[in-house]
This record gives structure tokens, C-alpha cells and sequence, in this order.
């Protein structure tokens, strides 16, 4: 006697060796001997033998239409024995049963199981859905199989355009689009946005990498809502002074500015004065609110996405030739650059001029400062501000720059549109000129003193701080064992910072004698400077990250407009190298074991930039250079 049953969900026939009533000992077709309860025991049969039952049934079971079976099956439960005498008309043999247990076990649209063996035709109504999902599904099937071979012909199907922008940076694998993309890409072997962009859907790599930043972080665009802009919230005095800022030829947030006056048998009074939105945007206030959502001014070759409105920045920052709202910093310097005193005050500053680095370091640099300065305008001043900052640096203990180390800054000649159109150049200059110096010693003096005076006066404040290596930003006065000092807070870059704005609020409170708008004894203003601080951290540096990348990029267009197929470089570490004259490390796995400061040959083999991945081929060691040569790039200190 043979038996066939259920296990596991699925179909079995045996022969049966012990009958026990309520369990059976039987030997399945593969040999192998089972216990089963007799409640799982669906047909006793003694023809035709166990190993063909199912073999013979499955082709009758394939003819069998389950929208007919529905339509003459009953509307109660049913068992599929009864069901197989109805539809046959006799008592079905063991090969029709188990057809019709076959066929309906195979229709779950049609037929709801009850149990071993028992059915119930679905409601009209519950079939009628689940064949429209079918349909729907069947559907959704061609128009992927359609979509796919579109885009492995190159062609981009026409439900694409309008979901581009979801397609290359927030994909939903369950849009039927994002299904057709990956089984194309798994088809080809090709990455989603080469795909796509071989289908024409990439206006080209700059715009790809500059969309896929504003879709992170500026997924409302970068236009700034209609806004007034505020005046200074007070009458300030007129400084007596003549004060000149010192930036790039592209800098309009001019956050800085500098004045000496002399004082006669005491030495001078060195004024470092700093832009003042913060007179004018109130906490709280709209601007405070575009502001608190940027965080920082965006940086990038050829562009920029500034933290404030222009429409502001125009009526705040340094301009030459106006009187400028300033918080100004007095030092009071000996004839030996000591600093014997400071004081702070709002003020309004008159910006005699805005000295530009590529007109004032042919004038003023390393080599002028040695052999005599020529005569230009603030010259006496730029050198004493100067000796000043050598003073400084002296007395930290620490450089102002790291030293074999350059700057890079690039020139887009062309609407960055159409980047294949542009012409790039970058310029290289090593850091640690007279002038970095000058900008940065006293930037370093006016942060750490103003971070020292909100610390003294217990005015909660945000500190960028180095301790055991590691730089953070902290609502505690630590120390910056980087530069030197006991505290550092960001002050100096209100314009483009919103820490700098932050922290200006909190000087100018404490400079009008005002209550301060952070830190007070509501838990909920602490609360806003601890997010403002972390969102701040974290942002910064996704935005520096996003400049580095779109340097990057910029650096692959310039070795292409060049036809550079041979670079020389220098070893940093491993495989690790920086190429000459651009802002580009990457590694070489070609390399071969070379000691830091090495310098090689290489050959340029591939690159991509829609990846920014560069290829390049180790070809010879040349002489050796100064291992200092290798420092590691690393922030510029502001």
C-alpha cells in the first residue's frame, strides 16, 4: 500500500511499512523512512506505484483551468477527493485525486486552503482584486522588460526624465524605474550613472557632482526668500582710524580688516576689525533662521553658495571707501611687540582699502622684506603688522602654517554649465607667505582673546579645541594645543561661519552690557547652542568635503586639458602619492616599497569624472627630495 502526504508544504508519496493508527512508518521514493501522523495522510493508494504518482499526475493537472474549477466548485469548504468525484463524474482514480489536488494547491487565488487537503473558492469580489494585482503585475513586468532594453540601447525611456534627480541620488528600489535601472545595470555591468549617463541623462560630471550636494543640502534650492535687510540696531561711535582688509581677488565676504595708529612714547594701537551682522540679524529672527540652516558658506572652483544673502553681505561687509558696523579689537603693542593691553568695542570703522593678495605680494613677501620694502600704500603698516605676528608665532611656540605645504586656488575661465567649454588654472603658492602670517597671527589673537573674555565673564560661547591630538568643537574654554592657546573661539568670520555669528552675538551682548542670547539658565537656550554647535561641526565639514571633491574634479578637467599623459610625484606613504603642482592625492598600486618624500614618475592611464577616480602607473623613482617635501596637507588655520 502506498500513501501520499504532506510535509513541509510539500507533496510526498511512500511505501507504507507500519500502520499504527495515528502515525505511519513509511519509505519515501529517495529510500529514506519517515514517521508521519496519520492526520497529514491526503490519499491511500495501491496503483500506480509511489514513484510514478506524481510524475503522471502534474501533465493532467497542467490541463486543468482553474477559472473553470472555480466556477464549478461550491461555495463551502470542500475536500479535494469529493471535488475530484464532482469533476470527473466517477470516483476519481488516485492519478485524477491527485491532479485536482495538484491544480487546485496551484491556483491560492482561486482556491483558500482549510486544511489537509480542503479548499474554499475564493469570494468573487477577493478574486476579482487579486486578478487585477496579477494584471497589474504582469503589467509592471513589461514596462521593466521595456525599460530595460531602452536603456541597454542607449536610449532613456520616457518615465525616466521626471525621476532623474531621484534616480541618481535618493533611489526607491521599489519604483518599478529604479528596477529597470538595476537589472539593466546587472545586464551591461555598467554603474548606475554611467548607464545614465550614456543614456544622455547626465548633463555632464560637474553638474552630477553639484546637484548631488544641493539634493543632500540644499534640497530647496539656493535662492533666499525675500528678506529686509536690517540696519545696525544702535548708534556707534566713528572710529578716528584708516583700516584696510587683506583678502584674494575673490573674496566679497570681507570679514577683516586691520588699522595702526601710532602712540608716542608707548608704540601703537593695533586695531583688528571684524564685519557686524550681528548687530542687525537678531536670533530668531528670518535671517538667523536662513543662516542657522546653512551653517557655512559653500565653497568650490568657480562658485560659491554663501551663508547670508548678498543683498546683506553687500550691506555688512568691509567694503573700501564706506564706514563699516565693526566689533573691533585694540592691542596696545611696546616697541619690544609685546602686547601690553586690549580692549573691545562696537564701532563704526571707515575701510580705507581692500588690499588683494596678487597686487600686494609682489610688493610684500620674504624676499622684499629681506632686501627693503619698495614704497606702497600701508606699507609700514603691513610690515609692523608683520614683525607683530612674527612676535606672536614666536611666543605660542607654534607655526602659523605648516611649512612645505601649498595652496592651490583655481581660475574657471567659462560658465561652469558647461564645464567641456572652460579653461582651468590653478595656481600653486607655498603657505606661510608674510602675508598668510600677518592674517593669521592676528586672526589667532582675536579669537583666543575674545574667547578668553567670554570664558573670563562666564558668557556661554562655542570653542574649537585640540586636545591628545583631536581637534572638536566644545561649549568649554580648552585649549588649542595646536596653536598654542588656552581657548579659541571662532569670532572672526561672521559673514560665513555661523559659529563666528554665534559667538559675535555673545561679545556684543556682553560688550552692550545686555543679557547674552545663549547659555543662560533656560535649559532651552543651551539646548539651541548644543545643536548649533553639532550641526555646525557636522556640516562644515560635509561642505569641505564636497570643495575637495569638486577640486578633484576640476584637477582631472585641467590633466585633460593639458593632454598630461606623464606626472611626476611625491611619495607620502605606501601607495600613497600627491601629484606635482595639483591638489590630488591618490594611490599607485604599482608602487613599489619607497620611503616617504621619494619622488616618482608616473603615467596616467585612465580617469573618471563621474567617479573623480584617477588611474596611474608607477614608471621610475627619481632623485630623492626633502622628505619634508611629504607633509600631510592640512587645514588652514583662520
Amino acid at each position: 500500500m502506498f500513501v501520499l502526504f504532506e510535509e513541509d508544504g510539500a507533496f510526498k508519496t511512500g511505501a507504507i511499512l507500519t500502520d499504527n493508527d495515528a502515525s505511519l512508518q513509511v519509505e519515501t521514493v529517495s529510500g529514506k523512512r519517515a514517521k508521519i501522523k496519520a492526520a497529514n495522510v491526503l490519499l491511500l493508494f495501491e496503483k500506480p506505484a509511489a514513484s510514478t504518482l506524481l510524475d503522471t499526475a502534474e501533465p493532467l493537472a497542467e490541463n486543468v483551468e482553474a477559472e473553470f474549477l472555480w466556477e464549478c466548485a461550491s461555495d463551502g469548504e470542500f475536500s479535494f477527493l469529493d471535488f475530484a468525484r464532482d469533476y470527473y463524474g466517477h470516483d476519481a482514480s488516485p492519478v485524477e485525486a491527485t491532479a485536482i489536488l495538484l491544480a487546485l494547491h496551484a491556483a491560492p487565488i482561486y482556491f483558500h486552503r482549510k486544511g489537509k487537503g480542503r479548499f474554499k473558492k475564493a469570494p468573487a469580489d477577493i478574486l476579482a482584486a487579486a486578478l487585477a494585482g496579477l494584471e497589474k503585475k504582469r503589467q509592471q513586468a513589461l514596462a521593466i522588460e521595456r525599460m530595460v532594453e531602452s536603456l541597454k540601447a542607449g536610449v532613456l525611456p520616457a518615465e525616466f526624465p521626471p525621476l532623474l534627480r531621484e534616480l541618481l541620488y535618493r533611489p526607491d528600489r521599489n519604483k518599478l524605474e529604479m528596477k529597470a535601472l538595476e537589472t539593466a545595470c546587472a545586464d551591461t555591468g555598467l554603474s548606475a550613472i554611467h548607464l545614465l549617463a550614456k543614456c544622455g541623462a547626465i548633463r555632464s560630471a560637474h553638474d552630477y557632482h553639484f546637484q548631488r550636494f544641493l539634493s543632500e543640502y540644499f534640497p530647496r534650492g539656493t535662492a533666499f526668500p525675500a528678506c529686509d535687510i536690517p540696519e545696525p540696531g544702535t548708534a556707534l561711535p566713528r572710529a578716528d582710524i584708516a583700516a584696510f582688509s587683506i583678502d584674494d581677488a575673490a573674496t566679497t565676504e570681507i570679514d577683516d580688516a586691520f588699522s595702526v595708529q601710532v602712540l608716542p612714547g608707548i608704540g601703537w594701537r593695533v586695531g583688528i576689525h571684524i564685519a557686524a551682522p550681528g548687530l542687525g540679524i537678531l536670533p530668531g529672527s528670518p535671517l538667523d533662521g536662513i543662516a542657522r540652516e546653512r551653517l557655512s558658506t559653500v565653497y568650490m572652483p568657480g562658485n560659491k553658495i554663501t551663508m547670508l544673502p548678498d543683498t546683506l553681505v553687500e550691506r555688512y561687509t568691509l567694503s573700501a571707501g564706506r564706514d563699516c558696523p565693526a566689533v573691533s579689537l585694540y592691542l596696545t603693542v611696546t616697541p619690544e611687540l609685546e602686547i601690553a593691553g586690549h580692549e573691545s568695542q562696537l564701532e563704526i570703522v571707515p575701510v580705507a582699502a581692500n588690499l588683494r593678495h596678487h597686487e600686494i605680494e609682489p610688493l610684500f613677501n620674504d624676499e622684499t622684506l629681506a632686501s627693503g620694502l619698495p614704497e606702497f600704500r600701508f606699507r609700514d603698516e603691513l610690515k609692523l603688522l608683520w614683525q607683530l605676528a612674527c612676535a606672536c608665532e614666536g611666543r605660542r611656540g607654534k607655526p602659523s602654517a605648516v611649512q612645505g605645504v601649498n595652496d592651490y586656488s583655481f581660475a574657471i575661465d567659462g560658465d561652469t554649465a558647461e564645464p567641456a567649454s572652460c579653461r582651468v588654472t590653478i595656481s600653486e603658492r607655498k603657505r606661510g607667505s608674510p602675508l598668510d602670517k600677518l592674517v593669521a597671527e592676528l586672526m589667532i589673537v582675536a579669537n583666543s582673546t575674545w574667547g578668553g573674555l567670554l570664558a573670563e565673564k562666564g558668557i556661554a560661547a562655542i570653542y574649537r579645541a585640540q586636545t591628545a591630538g583631536k581637534v572638536r568643537m566644545t561649549t568649554s574654554p580648552l585649549p588649542h594645543e595646536g596653536l598654542g592657546v588656552a581657548q579659541y573661539a571662532w569670532s572672526s568670520s561672521p559673514l560665513r561661519r555661523y559659529v563666528d555669528l554665534v559667538n559675535q552675538w555673545q561679545l556684543i551682548a556682553h560688550l552692550q552690557d545686555l543679557t547674552p542670547h545663549f547659555g543662560g539658565k533656560g535649559k532651552t537656550s543651551n539646548d539651541v547652542l548644543f545643536a548649533a554647535m553639532r550641526d555646525f561641526d557636522l556640516t562644515y565639514a560635509a561642505y569641505a568635503e564636497f570643495q575637495r571633491g569638486m577640486e578633484r574634479y576640476w584637477c582631472l578637467r585641467w590633466l585633460q586639458q593639458e593632454q598630461v599623459t606623464v606626472i611626476e610625484a611625491t611619495v607620502r606613504r605606501e601607495s600613497l602619492v600627491k601629484l606635482d603642482h595639483l591638489p590630488l592625492l591618490l594611490r599607485v598600486p604599482s608602487l613599489p616599497e619607497l620611503t616617504p618624500g621619494q619622488r616618482v614618475r608616473l603615467a596616467v592611464e585612465h580617469m573618471d569624472e563621474l567617479t573623480l577616480d584617477i588611474g596611474c602607473r608607477y614608471l621610475e623613482t627619481l632623485a630623492a627630495a626633502d622628505a619634508a617635501d611629504a607633509a600631510e596637507e592640512t587645514e588652514a588655520i583662520d
